[in-house]
């Protein structure tokens, strides 16, 4: 179950890309790599208390997924998938 904070990276039809608030209409930020609007959902992530980042590649399928901890707690969240 996603919490309200998760975040997905996906890729516009602009061809930008977008770190997205899973239960957010509009994009939180956009960016001109995949790996750029990474970064940014994890450090969001990271300053709202932790979370799941999912991305989706070009082809629109989930390629990666991880899981970020809080800022002030690494060990309260565990990556079971890395």
């Amino acid at each position: 179950m996603s919490k309200p904070q998760d975040r997905t990276v996906s890729r516009r039809s602009d061809g930008t890309w977008a770190n997205t608030r899973n239960d957010a209409d509009r994009a939180s930020s956009l960016h001109s790599t995949q790996a750029e609007a990474k970064a940014a959902a994890k450090q969001m992530l990271q300053n709202q208390g932790g979370g799941e980042v999912t991305v989706q590649g070009r082809d629109h399928k989930f390629v990666d997924k991880d899981t970020v901890a809080p800022g002030k707690d690494p060990s309260s969240v565990k990556d079971r998938e890395h």
